[in-house]
């Protein structure tokens, strides 16, 4: 698009003499200038939207709706450009190779994280990003709480499997003890069978008593995986 320029000096003509014959405003005077119109008024653009016209635009402004029928080209913007200028699908297309199942990963698994399978393989292999190591062997989790003694701390351990507590007469179950006895003499007291021994009588018990093999099961309901911890 060109800009439109006088091609004649008409101002110049009125200083030259009478006599002079480029005072004379000819034909071709005005054949020139309006060759030189018509040039630039056909370079310019239709703004109503003429499809078969370009036109180019330096910092222009679009105060309203544009709409674009045809298929626009952009520059491409440098990899990692983050502005509100528009993206070329050769920018968008880049930016999303960039970002591989590697990197989602990461995003989805950051240090720190727990990750659980049925299959030993380490999940840096599975995933394809972090190292790993083997966690809480033996160990069920249990959620933080800070109102609990126990459960307070992050990554602290406790309990067992089987249990070292000595059980209260209210932590036994309802259960019965049976006893025998060889037969004894005639006329032998209760009094004397309860401690133990009379006239040659004696008598045991089947149950146990105290600090014995009363036996309770703590294992909860469970089933084995394979946990990880990331650390790197």
């Amino acid at each position: 698009m060109s800009n439109y320029t006088l091609a004649v000096n008409w101002s110049g003509k009125d200083a030259l003499s009478d006599s002079d014959a480029a005072k004379v405003i000819s034909g071709s005077d005005f054949n020139t200038e309006f060759t030189t119109v018509r040039t630039a008024v056909n370079s310019k653009a239709d703004t109503n939207g003429d499809s078969g016209e370009d036109f180019a635009a330096n910092n222009a402004t679009v105060a309203g709706t544009l709409t674009v029928t045809g298929v626009p080209t952009i520059p491409t913007a440098s990899a990692g450009t983050n502005t509100t200028q528009a993206a070329s699908t050769a920018f968008v297309t880049a930016a999303v190779a960039a970002v591989d199942q590697a990197t989602i990963n990461a995003h989805v698994y950051p240090v720190g994280s727990i990750y659980t399978a049925v299959v030993a393989t380490n999940p840096a292999t599975l995933l394809g990003v972090g190292t790993w190591t083997a966690f809480g062997a033996g160990k069920v989790l249990i959620g933080i709480d800070s109102g609990d003694t126990d459960f307070d701390t992050v990554l602290e351990t406790g309990g067992s499997k089987t249990d070292s507590h000595t059980l209260t007469t209210s932590e036994i179950p309802s259960h019965t003890h049976t006893a025998s006895a060889r037969s004894v003499d005639s006329g032998v007291s209760a009094t004397s069978l309860s401690q133990g021994s009379e006239g040659g009588a004696t008598f045991t018990t089947n149950a146990t008593g105290g600090g014995g093999a009363h036996t309770h099961d703590i294992v909860q309901p469970y089933i084995v995986v394979y946990m990880w911890r990331r650390t790197a």
